[in-house]
């Protein structure tokens, strides 16, 4: 089937018919690499697949290709798409022909609703089936099928969920980057945002005194509205059902903010919540004001955060330099993600060069006494325009943050299980318990000694005990070899072959 040079048209639902039996016969990896620029404007939404639109968004630019027009943005709507005809597809005839008859057209019917490989059933299943590799369109997708037969098989056995982060969910997975902010009050964090977006957001309030007085999460949506957190934290399309461990204390100083793309003529700046959320985050409390307890665990919420975002801006005031006990202890939260972490000296302007290189030294001082680590931090002040993109920032943080998870998933594992062994088989187990615990940092030496287990990888010593506590350590869980050696191949041989066979489209 070719071009058709003559003028006839054909209306939308003649074009959908036919694109929706290209579609059934489609291999998106044959997309990917010839046409680079078509799968960029196609998969508009990053997902890294091609539902039954974005492809004939594709097919559409393909044709316009074929024609000779220029592939941007704007070519479709630009476009006469009712005489636009369809692309020249090599040895699509012969397979339509192939696959004609009743039995290939209720197949088509059938696959066309679902445009997600692998929904978000499959991590509520209890059956023990294995994703087909073929399900597997993107990196993504690749995660998932991998978390879902073997890292939360090793999660649920060892109750990795009651003492690091709650089991995965698919809405985990497809969450767009996250951006934290954190610091003291009146460092700018609302304003930075403000800025970015070139617009306020739905709630936002600037002012000198500490006037974000919640997490707000500010996110795209078809509207400008407020949702409450108790509202978000059950939303099932949304990544934030773990905050409701927290409770409601917390939930009533948590919203999320929604709003439409504005409409800009900066080419970074168009649509960019479509691609990025930003967390902004009370100001931390400093003097007088730290007196007053917060009635949630604020620096309990702030690592929750930090382990879902994809990178954490810590920002201070060139006017404001001591970091208060709650701040360190926010800093103190941040431990094992370091490499998200970005120093940010806002409000340069607001001082001279001179000035500015004292308060530089100052802060690298003080810093110092707080981060615990022999590197010179670097610190950004103010900012240039950024030019990383979402799509590729957002994958590469998903496999670091899901290569850690999975080495922190599994030391756990050998930890219970050998807390188990330890235990003896009849009398004084209660005391036995209270022994280990008691010698919980020598316990850990013990484990990583003899299985040659990375010392970074181990949790903290004191925050383990205090979990611990209320575990009968009998009733753990034996260790599985074959589930722990499951998750070693996971990632030694499944995630390299996953970032192998798909190469980024975006690049």
């Amino acid at each position: 089937m070719g071009s058709d040079s003559s003028p006839k048209k054909w209306n939308l639902k003649e074009q959908r018919n036919t694109y929706l039996q290209w579609f059934s016969l489609a291999d998106e990896g044959s997309l990917r690499d010839p046409s680079r620029p078509v799968w960029a404007i196609a998969d508009s939404k990053r997902q890294g697949y091609l539902g039954f639109y974005e492809f004939m968004t594709a097919m559409q630019l393909v044709s316009l290709a074929q024609a000779g027009n220029e592939i941007s943005q704007d070519t479709i709507s630009n476009a006469d798409l009712e005489r636009l005809q369809p692309p020249t597809m090599e040895g699509l005839a012969k397979k339509l022909k192939k696959h004609s008859g009743s039995k290939a057209e209720s197949a088509i019917v059938a696959c066309h609703p679902a445009e997600s490989p692998i929904p978000a059933s499959w991590f509520n299943s209890k059956s023990g089936k294995k994703i087909p590799l073929k399900s597997v369109t993107s990196i993504v997708d690749g995660l998932k099928k991998s978390y879902i037969e073997k890292l939360r098989p090793l999660e649920k056995t060892y109750q990795f969920q009651d003492f690091v982060s709650p089991l995965l969910t698919s809405s985990d997975f497809d969450a767009k980057p996250m951006v934290m902010l954190l610091g003291q009050y009146s460092t700018g964090k609302t304003t930075f945002i403000k800025h970015l977006l070139k617009t306020s957001y739905p709630g936002a309030h600037i002012g000198p005194e500490p006037t974000t007085d919640r997490f707000v999460v500010i996110t795209s949506g078809p509207d400008e509205r407020c949702i409450p957190g108790n509202t978000i934290a059950v939303q099932a399309d949304m990544p934030y059902s773990g905050l409701s461990s927290f409770g409601t204390a917390f939930l009533s100083k948590f919203e999320c903010s929604q709003m439409p793309h504005p409409k800009l003529t900066f080419p970074f700046f168009v649509k960019l919540l479509e691609h990025v959320t930003f967390v902004d985050t009370p100001g931390v409390l400093s003097g007088e004001k730290q007196r007053t307890q917060r009635s949630y665990d604020f620096t309990g919420v702030t690592s929750w955060f930090a382990a879902k975002c994809d990178l954490i801006l810590l920002l201070f005031d060139p006017h404001k330099l001591d970091i208060s006990d709650e701040f360190k202890r926010v800093i103190g939260s941040l431990r094992g993600h370091d490499d998200k972490i970005r120093i940010v000296l806002n409000k340069a302007d607001q001082v001279d060069a001179q000035q500015l290189m004292r308060v530089y030294g100052a802060l690298l001082w003080s810093l110092g006494k707080v981060l615990n680590t022999p590197e010179v931090m670097r610190v950004y002040i103010g900012y240039g325009h950024p030019h990383w993109r979402p799509s590729i920032w957002q994958i590469i943080n998903q496999i670091n943050e899901f290569v850690k998870r999975a080495r922190a998933a599994k030391v756990h594992a050998h930890i219970v299980s050998h807390l188990k062994k330890e235990m003896p088989a009849l009398m004084g187990k209660a005391k036995a318990q209270q022994k280990l615990l008691d010698s919980l940092d020598e316990q850990f030496a013990k484990v990583q000694k003899e299985l040659h287990l990375p010392p970074g990888d181990f949790p903290s010593v004191e925050e383990y005990r205090e979990l611990l506590s209320s575990y009968n350590f009998d009733k753990f869980e034996k260790l599985r070899p074959k589930m722990v050696q499951g998750v070693d191949d996971m990632l030694a041989h499944d995630i390299p072959e996953l970032l192998k066979k798909f190469r980024n489209p975006y690049d």
